[in-house]
């Protein structure tokens, strides 16, 4: 759960979690309904997997791109599952879960 490091601010939607989960829900709730959990998490495993691509090769176009259907594809995931991105991002809102500190202050994994 970083900040930007480096890179310029991009306008915000000042849309919420919990907005976008309505917004889902709206779009996409019937057909989200229909596909079931386990190929929606399939198609969020894909869509990582073209993150990870546009992150290691592609522009940040292309980047913002799929950071825009990872999200939206959690957010359909957890509407489906009965579950509040709002309330699963709270576990941070305090610092790291961990050990509560800003910056965290758990030992670093040398990797």
């Amino acid at each position: 759960m970083g900040a930007h490091r480096g890179r310029p601010r991009v306008r915000s939607s000042g849309v919420t979690l919990g907005q976008l989960q309505d917004l889902m829900t709206r779009v996409y709730g019937r057909q989200d309904a229909e596909r079931g959990v386990p190929a929606t998490v399939a198609w969020l495993a894909e869509e990582v997997g073209e993150l990870a691509r546009a992150v290691r090769k592609g522009t940040r176009e292309e980047q913002l791109h799929e950071f825009s259907d990872v999200l939206a594809w959690v957010a359909s995931l957890a509407n489906q599952l009965g579950l509040s991105l709002d309330d699963a991002v709270a576990r941070y809102a305090a610092g790291c879960p961990k050990c509560g500190s800003t910056p965290c202050s758990c030992a670093r994994l040398v990797g």
